[in-house]
């Protein structure tokens, strides 16, 4: 199987994969479909194995497929990092920049980011993936996650570049019918908004009054008629008068500054929620993630 692989074969398959479909990959590589389709045969051919099932629409990588990938982009980004290690200080960011960043927050505030990101960078391209739940960054499948609170994992790189508190908030009319709540046994009269994210336990709010050793915690089981996976959603209803909700000051700052929104049990504290950017230590000297990161820090430094 001589020659089974070729350089200029790694980048275009990482190309691919991330495109999920022939037309796509060749609108980003700006050749043909039926280019496209003949690399990859050819590809294909000096392996040895299928890489890719086709079909109409879609295609998905065979098992093979992902190993190929997997190793192409670890060869990739060696490259690039042993080019950029060569003159670090002289470096400039440029490539492919994966980002990922949950719903809401990437919505409003890292999709802006990136805006003034690539104005001041523009030979970094960005492709930002917006989820539910942060992926492992053992998959590869990101050079940066966008996360609140810091992360699980092991062997990552992990920045604090913004502080973020949840808040318990209600619209004003809502208080007016319902009552404001005076101690967080309260709650359990009042209908609660339910965001069901991440691995946090759905419907258990953590409420901490004191400071130190004089510190406690009460761990209150909500309840409520709405819940929904999209905090902007959550937000909404709570404007709309339907109940309290737990959130993060970034989302709700300019409606308690409004007055849209009041804050409720105001000396309580909730779990730390502050905005980290998160990356595999093999990305430490690439000048596209350092500037990204720096750019982020600088960006979001002030809180809301």
């Amino acid at each position: 199987m001589a020659n089974a692989i070729q350089p200029a074969d790694l980048g275009f398959f990482s190309v691919l994969a991330g495109a999920g479909s022939l037309s796509a990959a060749a609108r980003e590589l700006g050749i043909t479909t039926p280019a496209v389709s003949r690399h990859l045969a050819q590809m294909e051919a000096r392996a040895g194995v299928p890489l890719v099932n086709r079909s109409t629409r879609r295609m998905s990588l065979t098992p093979d497929g992902e190993v190929y990938l997997e190793h192409a982009r670890r060869i990739l980004d060696a490259l690039r990092e042993m080019e950029e290690s060569l003159g670090v200080s002289r470096a400039v960011p440029k490539g492919l920049l994966r980002v990922n960043a949950t719903l809401g927050f990437g919505r409003s505030h890292v999709g802006p980011l990136i805006s003034r990101f690539v104005q001041k960078h523009p030979e970094v391209d960005v492709q930002l993936q917006l989820s539910v739940n942060p992926p492992p960054l053992s998959e590869d499948a990101f050079d940066v996650c966008v996360r609140f609170g810091a992360p699980r994992e092991a062997r990552v790189v992990a920045r604090r570049i913004a502080p973020n508190r949840r808040l318990l908030c209600a619209a004003p009319g809502y208080l007016a019918r319902r009552g404001t709540p005076r101690t967080p046994a309260d709650l359990a009269h009042h209908n609660c908004i339910g965001i069901r994210q991440g691995e946090e336990a759905y419907g258990l709010w953590r409420l901490t009054h004191g400071r130190g050793k004089q510190a406690r915690t009460d761990a209150v089981k909500t309840f409520g008629n709405l819940a929904t996976n999209d905090g902007e959603i959550a937000v909404n209803w709570a404007l709309a008068g339907h109940g309290i909700l737990m959130r993060a000051e970034w989302d709700i700052a300019r409606y308690l500054a409004s007055g849209e929104l009041v804050q409720v049990l105001p000396s309580y504290a909730t779990p730390d929620a502050d905005v980290y950017v998160v990356y595999a230590p093999r990305h430490r000297s690439a000048a596209r993630v350092r500037a990204f990161v720096d750019f982020a820090a600088s960006a979001l430094s002030c809180s809301p």
